[in-house]
């Protein structure tokens, strides 16, 4: 069945051309029925409105289609740009420039929200960073204006004094650590160095550095029964190693006394090696669950400043796991404890 949906100029030219000559011809013929008389009144009257129609069409429509393809693209046209407006556009049917016109406007839609959505992200990552360097530095500036107002008389109080400026000096130092390593990252200024090694090796070699923090706390770390099996990844081994102390130290933190930390390592499809790490601690809500890899997001601020950290650890570990080309999730139910896992690529010959 004839469409006239997605008619081209030419086409839609022709077709309104027909329907013009046809009765026109027919007219003729009525007043003189004379065939030849009549096929040529048709042939003439064909050509000529075909002419007019498609002039006009290509003059005064398309060369305004013309101008809005100039405002999508919103720039100069080169010499391929304009043969596409001198040949292929004017093939195109209405439909399918109003098709362009509203795949252009989806496209441009989206980046609208997704510049707003960062822009939203830019503000609070400012106003976490100057919070988080405000803390420090406002209290690095009490204890020098105290020992300045005398306190430097009293030699414990002053050593006291100077003890907590140490340590704010250290926490700024390793924000601005983390935040140099974060951009060199996300730069592609650190690069990879990719070798293989077996997992569990790495993981009870973590568990063994961080074994002072899980004593004390009393966390058990283990590897999942069943998973003790070696298995070779293809990855930057100090790189991992840091993800691995991360996602462990984290997991101290937030666990509970007497609780567990375990490993689980599984070959996927015989080219990827999922790791992740569950505990039994206190979780995460859903809400929040989405957003835990933002630099210095905390679920719960306060909560979270008390166990320390500069809160740019997972945001550190996405982006070494990203560097690799791999993706990290997690899962978590409050008070029932979080997994948090990534990928590897298995052993490279």
């Amino acid at each position: 069945m004839f469409k006239t949906k997605n008619l081209s100029p030419q086409q839609l030219s022709a077709f309104t051309a027909l329907i013009l000559s046809i009765p026109i011809s027919v007219g003729i013929w009525i007043l003189r029925p004379d065939w030849v008389i009549a096929l040529v009144s048709l042939g003439i009257t064909f050509v000529g409105s075909y002419l007019l129609i498609r002039f006009v069409l290509e003059s005064f429509i398309y060369r305004k289609i013309k101008l809005i393809y100039k405002f999508i693209y919103q720039t100069k046209a080169s010499k391929r740009e304009e043969t596409y407006y001198k040949y292929i556009l004017p093939q195109k049917g209405i439909d399918e420039v109003r098709q362009d016109v509203e795949q252009w406007a989806e496209q441009r839609s989206a980046e609208i929200e997704l510049l707003k959505t960062n822009e939203a992200y830019r503000k609070e990552f400012l106003q976490n960073l100057a919070h988080e360097f405000k803390t420090p530095i406002f209290a690095i500036q009490g204890y020098v204006d105290t020992l300045l107002g005398g306190a430097m008389e009293n030699p414990e109080l002053s050593k006291r004094f100077l003890e907590n400026t140490a340590r704010n000096v250290d926490r700024m130092v390793n924000l601005v650590e983390d935040l140099d390593e974060i951009s060199k990252l996300e730069s592609g200024q650190q690069p990879l160095y990719k070798v293989n090694f077996v997992i569990q090796d790495l993981i009870r070699e973590t568990f063994e550095t961080l074994s002072i923090k899980t004593h004390a706390k009393n966390i058990r770390c283990s590897i999942k029964k069943g998973c003790e099996s070696p298995i070779t990844v293809f990855a930057d081994k100090e790189k991992i190693r840091q993800v691995l102390n991360n996602l462990v130290e984290n997991a101290t933190k937030y666990g509970k006394l007497d609780g567990s930390i375990v490993a689980s390592i599984y070959k996927t499809d015989g080219r990827h090696v999922l790791i992740e790490f569950s505990d039994d601690g206190i979780g995460i809500s859903e809400e929040h669950l989405p957003r835990i890899f933002e630099r210095f997001y905390r679920t719960d601020r306060g909560r979270s400043r008390d166990v320390g950290g500069t809160g740019l650890g997972l945001a550190i570990c996405k982006h070494i796991i990203e560097a690799h080309g791999q993706t990290m999730h997690v899962r978590s139910k409050l008070d029932l404890g979080t997994t948090i896992g990534f990928t590897l690529e298995a052993r490279k010959d």
